[in-house]
C-alpha cells in the first residue's frame, strides 16, 4: 500500500515535470515570436525615418529662399535681432549691458541644417562693423557622426583691444559694494568639444535658438504671448511690457541712455526647453 502511493508521486512528480517544461516551451516559443515582431518593427521604423529625412532634407530646400527673403526684410528693421532676444524668456537673461551694445551691430542671424539633415547644422552671426571685434561673422557649427560622436567647433573671435566681454564684464562700484561680473554671451561661441552622444551633449543655447526663436523671431520682436498665457487672469494684461516702447528704448541707447537690463519684466513664464539637438529622433 505504502509502495503504491510512493509509485503514485513519484508518477504526479513526472507529469508535473513534463507540464512544467511544456509551458517553458511555450513562454520561450512565444517570446522567440514577440521578438520576430519587434524586428519587424524596428525595419519599419527605420524606413520611416529615412522617409522622415527626405522629406526634411527637401523642405529644407523650399524654405532656404524665404528664410533668406526674411533675413533680408530684417535688416531693415534696427535693432530687430536684440529685440527678439531680450524678449525671449530663456535667451533674454544671457545677454548681459556689454552684449547689448554688441547685439545693435548684428544685422542677420542664420540657422542651417547640413544637406544631409543628420550629420548637423550650423549657426551664422552676421555683424556689421564695430568697436568690439573685428569679425564680421560669427559661427558654431555641430556635426555628427555615425559612431556616435559630436563635434562642436565655434569662431575664435578676434576681440579688439580692451573689448573682449568674454572675461567678464565689470560694472561700475557703487559704494562700498565690490564690482559684479556677468558671463557674456560671446563665451558661447568657444565652448567646442568633441564627446561621445552617450555621455550627453546638450546645448540648450543651440536648441533653444533653433527649436524656438528662429522659425518666428518676429513672435519675440512683438513679443506676442502664447496661447497658455490667455488661460491666466485677466489683470495679467496690465503688466504686460510695452514691447515697442523697448524697441525704442534700445534705439535711443544710442544716445548715452542706460542700456536695457536683462531682468526685465517678461509677459511670459519662464521655459523649459527638453528638445534635442536632433528633432527628429532618427540619429541613433
Amino acid at each position: 500500500m505504502v509502495a503504491d502511493k510512493g509509485k503514485k508521486s513519484k508518477v504526479a512528480e513526472v507529469g508535473e515535470e513534463e507540464e512544467s517544461e511544456h509551458i517553458d516551451g511555450e513562454l520561450v516559443l512565444s517570446i522567440e515570436k514577440l521578438q520576430e515582431i519587434q524586428d519587424e518593427l524596428e525595419k519599419v521604423n527605420e524606413e520611416a525615418s529615412d522617409k522622415v529625412l527626405e522629406v526634411e532634407q527637401k523642405y529644407n530646400e523650399i524654405r532656404r529662399p524665404v528664410y533668406n527673403k526674411r533675413n533680408e526684410i530684417i535688416k531693415s528693421i534696427p535693432d530687430f535681432w536684440v529685440t527678439a532676444f531680450l524678449s525671449h524668456p530663456a535667451l533674454g537673461d544671457l545677454l548681459n549691458e556689454e552684449d547689448q551694445k554688441i547685439f545693435k551691430f548684428l544685422s542677420s542671424l542664420d540657422v542651417e541644417d547640413f544637406k544631409d539633415v543628420k550629420s548637423g547644422y550650423s549657426f551664422t552671426f552676421n555683424f556689421n562693423p564695430n568697436p568690439y571685434f573685428e569679425d564680421t561673422k560669427l559661427m558654431k557649427t555641430f556635426s555628427f557622426f555615425d559612431e556616435g560622436t559630436t563635434k562642436i567647433t565655434g569662431t575664435t573671435i578676434k576681440w579688439k583691444e580692451g573689448m573682449d566681454t568674454t572675461n567678464g564684464v565689470n560694472h561700475e562700484k557703487k559704494g562700498s559694494k565690490r564690482p559684479l561680473t556677468d558671463e557674456s554671451f560671446f563665451s558661447w561661441f568657444g565652448e567646442t568639444q568633441q564627446k561621445d552622444i552617450t555621455e550627453g551633449i546638450h546645448d540648450e543655447v543651440a536648441e533653444i535658438i533653433k527649436e524656438d526663436l528662429w522659425p518666428n523671431p518676429l513672435k519675440y520682436f512683438n513679443n506676442e504671448p502664447d496661447e497658455e498665457d490667455f488661460e491666466g487672469d485677466e489683470d495679467d494684461e496690465e503688466s504686460k511690457p510695452n514691447q515697442i516702447g523697448q524697441w525704442m528704448y534700445l534705439r535711443n541707447a544710442d544716445a548715452g541712455a542706460p542700456p536695457v537690463s536683462s531682468s526685465v519684466s517678461l509677459s511670459r513664464p519662464p521655459m523649459e526647453v527638453q528638445c534635442s539637438p536632433r528633432s527628429l529622433g532618427v540619429y541613433e
